[in-house]
């Protein structure tokens, strides 16, 4: 991932509109891939890199909205950019509510779209640091022993050792060991680090 190439995407069924954002977005360097629908697109490889979508509201078959929708119920959290023909301010209440990243009424403004671009862009790189940070946070949990995850539920909730020695009916010898262990495993510098790393791990996936 690190240092993969943006790309751009755009979905319009308008040809003139999709050419005239590709020439656009390519004066500034950056790749893009057109798409006459949602359907296309959706059949299409991306590439495992920062991207965002910039597209219209009214299309053939699903709108801009509904797959808009569609994204978010799959997982898919591409940012997106909303054309349209038509202002209307519900619409792009309901998009902005969505999580859409700008909604712009055509003809556009060059640099509202290519300013557009490069906020989504920068939320995509973000987003993708930071699950990237968590699967490594993921893994580093994984490796512990069932004994140490216990363990490591009860010092982020700054249990004493000889409070958890005595929960666990062990040592409190051996949970400092165990304690050891798991800063060690974690890789975490201090407790404050290590609270810090388990309050990153999303619900359901730490202890």
């Amino acid at each position: 991932m690190k240092g993969a190439a943006p790309m751009v995407f755009v979905v319009d069924d308008d040809f003139s509109v999709r050419r005239a954002v590709q020439r656009l977005v390519e004066s500034v360097g950056l790749p893009v891939k057109l798409f006459e629908s949602v359907q296309e697109f959706s059949l299409s490889k991306r590439p495992d890199a920062p991207s965002c979508l910039v597209l219209d509201i009214r299309l053939p078959g699903i709108s801009g909205l509904d797959f808009q929708r569609e994204l978010a119920e799959a997982g898919i959290h591409i940012p997106i950019i909303f054309l349209t023909g038509h202002a209307d301010i519900l619409m792009a209440v309901r998009a902005m509510k969505a999580g859409a990243v700008e909604f712009l009424t055509k003809p556009f403004r060059d640099q509202d779209l290519l300013d557009a671009i490069q906020n989504a862009l920068e939320k995509d790189r973000a987003r993708r640091k930071k699950e990237a940070e968590i699967e490594v946070l993921q893994k580093r949990l994984e490796s512990l022993t069932p004994r140490e995850r216990e363990v490591l539920a009860m010092v982020v909730l700054g249990t004493l050792n000889k409070q958890i020695a005595a929960r666990i009916g062990t040592t409190e010898n051996t949970v400092k060991v165990q304690r050891s262990r798991v800063m060690k495993k974690m890789q975490a510098r201090s407790l404050a680090d290590l609270v810090r790393m388990v309050e990153r791990i999303p619900s359901g996936k730490s202890l």
